[in-house]
């Protein structure tokens, strides 16, 4: 009997041991995929609408994840958005507020800091002048799932700065092809232009090679090399930027095909095919591998679609631009077992979103810092999270039509404030996704309301503004 009782006592201390493990164990840690294209508008893929442009691996994967009605970027022009991406904080707290000069273009060898401000000849205002790198004591996504475990790499445009300011430095195992250069000169190997510039992180392989393609077999290359153990991959496709290049046989395809909904460019349409057989093959690439199931994917751009080669219709404008078509991208998570299939949010969200909500699903912890994103994983959960402000701060011309303006949504209003010309100008999204009925005369209160918002919060940031001469 003394042996019988012992052997329960045991019995159970051993369950209890194994149960107490089993609560203490984290789940796997997923793979994470960061699937960034440079320049896609909101309504360029078909799960968004376009009739034009061809992209079935997308809508497939987009399908069987989630999808973002209302994802923002925190700019309306790229590098911005890339540094809050990485960061999880607002471009007007990390100070680069434009796209990020690379060094050839601004023919010096050795970049010094740009003086506080531009003087910008016949202008009305002064405005900060916008640094040539993203400061390397800024804390990224990278650097934080290394800590806990990850393998982390870099494919494709980095354009947050020159040489000791490469991906490499900031958290990085692997860069491949990220620079300073905002894009390519030539999508084709060698990648070079009559000048000779190229990437100085990329070297040719194929002579007449298309960039895209380059890429995706790169990240095949990686995931294979490090199916193994976690691995986080930020991957963002020069394509669909400028120049307008892409393979002849599919520009041919795209030429006699039947132009619908003002989307008629058959060579940026080819681009974005391109993009799309990528994605492609990198889900041969995770299904061959087994790695479909721990694997969390994004999808996103870094601002709207360049007017022009492409239409953002119903959205206004596009790329550079402070109305929705220039900051309102296409997003959708994918994660099996995790996202149920073929759902849609329409809660407000933004890139600075990414870092937090990474953290949160990866269990890292946030750096000891100011972190203006929040983690939005239980939407991903179908569950509620309530709608908060979001801002964005462009204190630069741009063109012939774009002056120093702020911005910021609450709820389904939208309030625009420039620092030259028409102060403000008022929407309701909810009514007016084109923004075509301005509100800000109708509307005084609700102006003040939000305009004193947003003052709070570009003194919160330290955003540097525009100055009178």
């Amino acid at each position: 009997m003394k042996k019988k009782v012992i052997y329960i006592i045991l019995l159970f201390a051993f369950q209890l041991q194994a149960f107490a493990k089993t609560e203490k164990t984290p789940d796997t840690k997923p793979n994470i995929i960061f699937l960034l294209v440079d320049d896609l508008g909101w309504r360029d893929v078909g799960y968004m609408g376009s009739k034009f442009y061809e992209t079935p691996n997308i809508d497939k994967l987009a399908s069987q994840g989630m999808t973002f009605t209302n994802a923002y970027a925190a700019c309306a022009v790229c590098s911005p958005t890339r540094a809050s991406i990485q960061t999880g904080r607002y471009p007007a707290r990390i100070g680069v507020t434009d796209w990020i000069r690379a060094r050839f273009q601004v023919n010096n060898e050795k970049l010094n800091t740009p003086p506080p401000y531009e003087k910008n000849e016949g202008k009305e205002l002064m405005t900060p002048s916008n640094p040539y790198w993203m400061e390397k004591d800024e804390i990224t996504t990278a650097e934080l799932l290394k800590e806990n475990g990850y393998f982390t790499c870099h494919i494709g445009k980095w354009h947050l700065g020159p040489d000791d300011y490469y991906p490499e430095h900031q958290g990085y195992d692997v860069n491949i092809a990220g620079c300073d250069m905002g894009q390519p000169v030539n999508y084709f190997d060698p990648y070079a232009n009559d000048k000779g510039v190229s990437f100085p992180t990329l070297e040719p392989r194929k002579e007449g090679e298309y960039l895209v393609d380059r890429l995706a077999d790169e990240l095949v290359d990686v995931i294979q090399q490090h199916k193994n153990a976690p691995f986080f991959i930020n991957m963002c496709y020069y394509a669909v930027h400028t120049p307008l290049m892409a393979k002849p046989e599919m520009i041919d395809k795209y030429e006699a095909k039947n132009k619908v909904d003002k989307q008629t460019n058959a060579v940026y349409a080819s681009m974005v095919e391109s993009v799309d057989q990528a994605v492609g093959k990198l889900i041969n690439t995770l299904e061959k591998e087994n790695l479909m199931d721990n694997t969390l994917i994004i999808f996103f751009s870094d601002n709207g679609g360049l007017v022009g080669p492409t239409n953002n219709a119903p959205l206004r404008s596009g790329k550079g631009y402070p109305y929705e078509g220039g900051i309102r991208e296409p997003m959708f998570v994918y994660w099996k077992g995790k996202i149920k299939a073929a759902t849609s949010c329409d809660i407000p969200v933004s890139s600075v979103d990414f870092l937090p909500t990474i953290c949160a699903i990866t269990h890292t912890s946030l750096p000891d810092r100011t972190i203006d994103g929040r983690d939005i994983s239980p939407l991903l959960q179908n569950k509620k999270l309530p709608q908060v402000p979001l801002f964005w701060h462009f204190p630069h011309y741009r063109g012939k039509d774009v002056v120093p303006y702020s911005i910021i949504r609450d709820g389904n209003w939208k309030l625009i404030k420039r620092y030259e010309g028409n102060e403000f100008e008022l929407f309701n999204l909810a009514d007016d996704l084109a923004e075509t009925n301005e509100l800000s005369k109708q509307n005084p209160q609700k102006v003040n309301e939000l305009n004193n918002k947003l003052e709070d919060w570009l003194k919160s940031t330290h955003a540097k503004l525009p100055l009178k001469k």
